[in-house]
């Protein structure tokens, strides 16, 4: 069960890399926006998947505090988008 959690683990991070690419290519700010939220995203995954690893819960506080975190900060950029281009 450790060996699948750890792949999926690698496979999150894997992608978090790819939206690395994403995040230096993106056209807009909006997508590098999206990018970095997305990475935020696959981060608070992979931090879950180590807390049940370890079976520690001290890393659930962590990765729900990253999510929220990441969620609030893509809501302000767009409202500062938002009022910027107005």
């Amino acid at each position: 069960m450790d060996t699948w959690f750890t792949a999926v683990a690698i496979a999150e991070m894997a992608i978090a890399a790819i939206l690395v690419v994403r995040l230096a290519r993106g056209p807009s700010v909006g997508d590098r926006i999206v990018a970095v939220n997305a990475m935020c995203t696959q981060c608070a995954i992979v931090v879950i998947l180590f807390s049940v690893i370890s079976g520690r819960s001290v890393s659930l506080d962590v990765a729900i505090w990253l999510a929220s975190f990441s969620y609030l900060g893509a809501l302000v950029w767009a409202r500062y988008l938002e009022r910027g281009l107005k």
